[in-house]
């Protein structure tokens, strides 16, 4: 075809896919992780409560207190080439780079922070993009995680002229393929302790006991991940859900308290994995990791093992693989 001299360049047609992921400062200082925070805490997929009442708290109490409390935690897991989720979303990313042919572009970015999902959506357009799988790397669903990270992009997309097509990436708390990936994934974390746990804890990401009230889906996700994968071990696992905030009532049983429990029981060595993470965090590295174990320990626990998420490994990346190639069936670039 034969343009016009002044017709606009038109980039060569691709297909993208956008792994989207919760977010994190762009750096481990109080200021950076203020800027995350107000960012995050502001939405109001993550706190339902009205803005006339939240906006006080949160501007006037939170932002003044936690930033500093936060970003220490931050320091304690922060890695050379930044904050764990974003380095190893961007690891997922250039590792499936590739992978489904030279028509499809694999991208990322963050709900909260850098990346942004609107940025990456318009470089991903501009270069080509005309169809876009966006991938909230959330295995349960849930209205605070993966909704809201749909909602970004839809809202980008109201502001384009000339919109891509879009599809999503279910939830895949279920799928074979991502059952099987943690079976490997806790197999091979398991062999390599050298000790045998007496008992194997799930921790999910803890939401307000309101939101199963309200018809959110996650906590009955998060049941049958944990019950499928105890399935595939041959044992069953203890479930529990972590990162409790305010005064409302939330999922139980809570992760701190079940782990300072278990050595009352007889358990005293413990494994612990978090089967809704698709990458280790600050909730993973810091919460679970140094934090579960030392009150597993001062508790009287005597052995204690974090089992690492699926992160980029190569297990991780086949799943993903897999779930993508399904998503994008029938998107053929020909023109």
């Amino acid at each position: 075809m034969i343009l016009p001299g002044d017709h606009p360049p038109i980039a060569p047609r691709k297909i993208g896919v956008l792994l989207t992921n919760l977010g994190t400062p762009d750096g481990p200082d109080a200021k950076s992780v203020k800027r995350y925070l107000a960012e995050f805490l502001s939405d109001r997929r993550v706190v339902e409560i009205p803005a006339i009442a939240w906006q006080p708290i949160l501007r006037g109490i939170i932002l003044n207190t936690r930033p500093k409390k936060s970003a220490h935690a931050y320091n304690l897991v922060w890695r050379e080439d930044g904050s764990p989720l974003a380095a190893i979303t961007r690891l997922q990313s250039a590792a499936l780079q590739g992978v489904f042919g030279p028509d499809v572009m694999v991208d990322w970015a963050m709900r909260y922070g850098n990346p942004s999902i609107p940025d990456r959506l318009a470089a991903l357009k501009q270069a080509g993009c005309d169809r876009i799988l966006i991938a909230p790397l959330y295995p349960q669903y849930c209205a605070a995680t993966t909704a809201t990270a749909n909602d970004k992009a839809f809202a980008a997309l109201a502001k384009m002229r000339w919109q891509p097509a879009i599809r999503t990436l279910p939830p895949y708390h279920d799928e074979p393929a991502y059952i099987d990936a943690l079976k490997q994934s806790v197999e091979a974390s398991l062999a390599r302790l050298d000790f045998e746990p007496e008992a194997i804890v799930a921790s999910f990401h803890g939401m307000p006991q309101r939101t199963l009230e309200l018809g959110d889906p996650y906590h009955c996700h998060c049941q049958k991940t944990a019950r499928l994968l105890g399935e595939a071990l041959g044992r069953d696992l203890v479930i529990a859900f972590q990162s409790r905030f305010g005064r409302a009532k939330w999922l139980t049983p809570a992760t701190d308290m079940t782990l300072e429990a278990l050595p009352g029981q007889d358990v005293k060595k413990v494994a612990l994995v978090a089967p809704g993470f698709s990458a280790d965090c600050l909730e993973t590295l810091e919460e679970l990791a140094i934090r579960g174990r030392d009150s597993f320990l001062n508790a009287g626990g005597t052995h204690f093992a974090y089992l690492p998420c699926l992160n980029e490994s190569p297990v991780g990346i086949a799943m993903l693989q897999s779930l993508l190639s399904r998503e994008l069936e029938g998107w053929n670039v020909t023109a």
